[in-house]
């Protein structure tokens, strides 16, 4: 369970990393799928929540750099981020929603409203991917 635990915590931070695939294995093997909702979903929002300190301390300048972003796709993530405001982190499970998240932190987002829906997206999307998961096994 320590693997889906860490492999969550990557795949929210810019390391290239996915976590489905363990999740998956893991289900197919046999370990419950309430257990890896839970431990997949605590892996990733601990690992956005280190995402969303690296762009709060670091700031827009950081997250350019540490995501070695073109300023062009910057500057459309920080668009998005402000028409949308804190609700973008709705969709922060999705492919490039890091950088969502590290806008989040350099535009000092209160942790409150930041943890309330982080959590909720990426609890979503695990129980979505259980469900799927128990279909198709």
């Amino acid at each position: 369970m320590g693997g889906m635990f860490l492999a969550a915590l990557l795949a929210a931070t810019p390391v290239p990393m996915q976590s489905e695939l363990t999740f998956v294995a893991l289900a197919a093997s046999g370990w419950a799928l309430p257990a890896l909702v839970v431990v997949a979903s605590l892996g990733n929002v601990l690992g956005s929540c280190l995402t969303y300190a690296a762009g709060r301390g670091f700031g827009e300048a950081g997250i350019w750099r540490w995501f070695r972003l073109p300023p062009e796709k910057l500057a459309r993530a920080e668009n998005w981020f402000a028409r949308w405001g804190r609700w973008s982190l709705l969709l922060s499970w999705a492919p490039g929603g890091d950088v969502v998240v590290a806008l989040a932190g350099a535009l000092r987002m209160p942790l409150t409203s930041f943890l309330t829906l982080l959590t909720l997206a990426k609890t979503g999307r695990y129980i979505a991917l259980a469900l799927v998961t128990s279909a198709t096994l």
